[in-house]
């Protein structure tokens, strides 16, 4: 008679913390790309080879 009830509340809880895990890491994720994406870059970078001074370099 109590088994029914016990094994639903360990469902319960271990889905919950299964949806837990998964939107921490959500969100840790989209908070590392957004601050990759606001992140200052280096005013004079050096300008990218073009194909034909990537071919001669080769």
């Amino acid at each position: 008679m109590v088994m029914w009830p016990a094994v639903s509340l360990i469902g319960f809880l271990v889905l919950t913390a299964l949806v837990i895990a998964m939107g921490t890491q959500s969100t840790a994720r989209y908070e590392a790309e957004k601050r990759a994406a606001s992140a200052p870059r280096p005013r004079h970078a050096a300008p990218e080879p073009t194909s034909r001074q990537a071919a001669t370099a080769a």
